[in-house]
């Protein structure tokens, strides 16, 4: 079986996700304690979704995450480097404009998007940061970027409850129930070396993006930040200049 190892080369986490596309859902939703179903809720509500809104959904899998937004009356654009999770996203929902995408070089004109979101996709990506600038370019000024994404817990005892179970019990679950299991061995691996919600805040800052915000969600296992692209907005208060980071609403 194939598994991408830290450096994330492209082709290994590409030929990874392939291997678990069938059963990438159902996997999910028994790794995460039923958890997947409320975080991606909240997104859905973070990104807050207008009729006639162009969304890019990034490391968009197999769709699920996209429907929502089109639920809102958006158009949107689901986008993965996995062809298997392509193939198996237009299968299920044919409704959903499906396009390979790699988030380092965009196949999209400057100014395209009023949103663009990615959920547990930007710790894949080898180089998070000219990700950041891609998504950046492809936002029509006061556009909007949610980021929803593994990080750290911020109380202590919690902590060290969560990294034991990423490393010992996660991949002998995944052995269970997916196809892959040593995808989640890469899993685990790449959400101890992921920055935390600080850190991965000033990046998005330095990536070009204003009024960066982030939400803890269960204990801070997950982070959900939100930023604007500088320019006029149709929103009031959208993009100020002011490039600050800063925490938002206090941990769900």
């Amino acid at each position: 079986m194939n598994r991408a190892q830290l450096d994330k080369n492209k082709d290994d986490v590409a030929r990874m996700f392939d291997d678990v596309a069938k059963k990438y859902d159902i996997t999910n939703d028994v790794l995460s304690l039923g958890q997947t179903r409320g975080w991606r809720k909240i997104v859905t509500e973070a990104v807050n979704t207008r009729p006639g809104e162009k969304v890019l959904d990034l490391a968009a899998g197999t769709g699920t995450s996209s429907m929502p937004y089109l639920r809102a009356g958006a158009e949107v654009v689901a986008g993965d480097i996995s062809e298997g999770m392509l193939a198996v996203g237009r299968e299920q929902h044919p409704q959903i404009e499906f396009v390979y995408a790699d988030a380092m070089d965009l196949p999209f004109e400057d100014d395209t998007f009023d949103v663009v979101t990615i959920s547990f996709g930007l710790r894949n990506v080898t180089d998070p940061d000219l990700g950041l600038r891609e998504m950046l370019r492809v936002l029509k000024p006061g556009g909007r970027l949610v980021v929803c994404e593994f990080s750290t817990p911020t109380w202590v005892p919690f902590g060290i409850v969560y990294k034991e179970y990423l490393m010992k019990a996660l991949p002998t679950v995944a052995r269970a129930v997916s196809s892959n299991p040593d995808a989640y061995v890469y899993l685990a691996e790449s959400i101890r070396d992921w920055p935390n919600q600080t850190a991965l805040a000033h990046r998005i800052v330095d990536a070009g993006f204003d009024q960066v915000k982030f939400r803890n969600l269960t204990g801070g296992i997950v982070a959900v930040h939100h930023a604007v692209k500088p320019g006029s907005a149709s929103e009031p208060g959208a993009a100020t200049g002011t490039g600050a980071a800063a925490q938002g609403e206090q941990p769900a």
